[in-house]
């Protein structure tokens, strides 16, 4: 699927709130369309789409298609190199795995930083913004999922995975998903109006704007591991957990053999990945008893526990009292 015109027609009149977006490779579409979606809603009265108040173009070489991680294209519709003034650049990454910036890219971001231009990192747009030397002295907004693979590139960076965004001068780093559009509100808020910022967020189905100290949701790790390709295996089956445990494509997934997974899984937290993987359904099952209001079969079965039965006997093996008495105590 190709997208062949991101801004639509601009007014005559000037608008308060202009940002260029730099698109990497693979990119996160959400990150993307979360932010222009924001900005489109608060650019106009209603939601008639017109660029009046706020205005954004899609940076590169005009007409190119640049691929997000979906397989949606989006084509670039300004030159790099353009003259034209912009408030923000926003640097959307997405798959780290093809995440190239060019040199020219590169050498963009570092002109508009001179000129003043503050710059964004959305999802893992940060890691291109430390790449390029321009996260230095500055505090980085990264996701609890991409952290470590952060601080291994970036030893000496200051880095933040517990809130959604970080406003730190001319830097502003977001850990991506939907914590965007707050990020986008945030700014329509400080160029627009919080009127603007609200009826944005509303017409999106979210109440009100969060502030940047908003915590992340984070990984429901039950065992702290040393080995990277480990905690990402982790976080990995964090994410499948109702599905049964396939090691091998797990494995595949993480470009190593089943055995030499296998073994790693050993070495680093004394468990094998199936274990490990049923410590995690039942770690799921607990915070859920306690923090949500399903019912147990709805909990078993997003926690791949099986029926009932088979729940309820996880859950007294693991805890020793029934899901209903364990709900009752935790919560009281």
């Amino acid at each position: 699927m190709q997208i062949s015109k991101t801004s639509p027609t601009v007014s005559a009149t000037q608008p308060a709130l202009r940002v260029g977006f730099v698109l990497l490779p693979r990119f996160t579409l959400t990150a993307f369309s979360g932010f222009v979606d924001t900005l489109r809603l608060a650019a106009d009265e209603g939601d008639r789409s017109r660029a009046r108040r706020c205005q954004w173009a899609v940076l590169g070489t005009p007409g190119e298609a640049i691929v997000s991680s979906s397989g949606v294209q989006v084509l670039a519709d300004t030159p790099l190199d353009t003259e034209q003034s912009f408030d923000y650049i926003a640097v959307v990454g997405g798959l780290l795995s093809a995440q190239k910036a060019t040199g020219a890219i590169a050498r963009a971001l570092r002109r508009f930083a001179h000129t003043g231009v503050p710059l964004m990192g959305l999802c893992t747009g940060s890691f291109v913004l430390a790449r390029s030397g321009l996260l230095k002295g500055h505090v980085a907004c990264v996701s609890w999922f991409h952290r470590q693979e952060f601080e291994a590139e970036f030893p000496g960076q200051r880095v933040l995975s517990n809130q959604m965004y970080v406003m730190d001068r001319e830097r502003l780093t977001c850990a991506g998903g939907t914590s965007v559009v707050h990020l986008a509100a945030a700014l329509v808020e400080k160029h627009l109006s919080r009127a603007e910022a609200v009826k944005a967020l509303r017409i999106l189905i979210e109440e009100q704007p969060l502030p940047a100290s908003t915590l992340q949701p984070e990984a429901v790790l039950t065992v702290q591991a040393k080995d990277r390709l480990v905690h990402k295996a982790m976080l990995l089956m964090e994410q499948q957990l109702a599905n049964a445990p396939d090691v091998q494509h797990l494995a595949d997934l993480l470009g190593l053999g089943r055995r030499q997974l296998e073994r790693r899984f050993a070495a680093d937290i004394g468990m094998s990945p199936a274990q490990y993987h049923r410590s995690l359904r039942l770690a799921r099952a607990r915070w859920m008893l306690t923090h949500s209001d399903l019912s147990l079969v709805d909990i078993a079965a997003e926690c791949g526990l099986g029926d009932g039965s088979s729940f309820a006997r996880a859950i007294r093996t693991s805890t020793g009292r029934s899901p209903s008495a364990y709900r009752q105590s935790t919560r009281s």
